[in-house]
């Protein structure tokens, strides 16, 4: 029974009609829905968001592994319809000094830079993260106080999720939030800067990631418009808002969440002139860590 409160469950229907998967995630210890939950078909491009309701649709062909990714939740893969059980991740705390400090020191890392390149997120709730290295001058200012980034939304209070990792085996691994991070992001280019310093995250030696992550719900919705080459007739898609703004790095330290797998993001080598030959894109994103 114990064991059972702990356990988070999901309830899935399906339309064999529409090859439609819906259904609702649900907390089995509150019977409270769970909004913003990461759906993947695993190992393709092809995803979604539950709302805040919990509730979901993914359309698929065919039978699929499906990969459910929620911060402080086991990611879960499902191959059947029957109801899913996500184990809570447990989290080992370390122990907490509480001292009467003075913040004196600030230091702001990253060089993100406010330009013109934007990542779109289509329909995918892709999570677009930056990594950040260890450094030794990082001890004498070891908490992240602000996570900075820039974004261009064409609606108004765009929905996006904030996530923190700690590096492992050269990928984005633990949770170093430990509670749900959504913002929202005014229309236009815009700097965002949010505080994080009570959530007391201390800089990992082995390095942090920085992960945007893209809702696919209703709020988020708007329609696109494109031209196809030099063609004069616009043509127009469904796509969710904030687009990203992105920079150019020489260096590797860029990561992208899809397929319920993440991967790095490797460095685009051609010698076409334009300003990201050889070079990797990443999101504009800053830290100011503080003592």
């Amino acid at each position: 029974m114990i064991k059972t409160k702990l356990l988070l469950f999901l309830l899935l229907t399906i339309s064999t009609l529409t090859a439609q998967i819906s259904g609702t995630v649900k907390d089995s210890l509150t019977g409270k829905p769970i909004p913003y939950v990461n759906i993947w078909v695993e190992n393709e491009n092809i995803g979604t968001t539950s709302n805040e309701n919990g509730f979901f649709n993914l359309d698929l062909n065919d039978n699929k592994n499906i990969v459910f990714s929620a911060l402080g939740y086991e990611t879960k893969t499902i191959s059947s319809l029957e109801n899913v059980l996500l184990h809570p991740k447990i989290y080992q705390l370390e122990e907490v000094i509480v001292e009467n400090l003075k913040k004196t020191k600030e230091l702001e890392i990253g060089d993100a830079k406010k330009i013109q390149h934007t990542h779109l997120s289509g329909d995918k709730p892709w999570i677009y993260g930056k990594l950040f290295p260890f450094q030794e001058k990082y001890i004498e200012t070891p908490y992240i106080k602000q996570i900075t980034f820039f974004s261009k939304s064409e609606i108004k209070e765009a929905k996006i999720k904030i996530r923190i990792y700690e590096m492992n085996d050269s990928i984005p691994s633990n949770d170093l939030l430990h509670e749900e991070l959504i913002v929202s992001v005014k229309k236009g280019m815009r700097k965002n800067t949010i505080d994080v310093s009570k959530n007391n995250i201390k800089f990992s030696e082995k390095g942090i990631v920085v992960g945007l992550e893209w809702l696919i719900i209703d709020e988020n919705k708007y329609i696109f418009e494109y031209k196809i080459d030099k063609s004069k007739s616009k043509n127009e898609r469904i796509n969710y808002a904030p687009s990203l703004v992105i920079n150019y790095s020489e260096t590797e330290i860029s990561f992208r969440y899809y397929g319920g797998k993440w991967i790095k993001n490797k460095i685009h080598k051609s010698n076409d002139g334009k300003i990201w030959d050889n070079k990797v894109l990443t999101p504009a994103i800053n830290l100011t860590l503080t003592n």
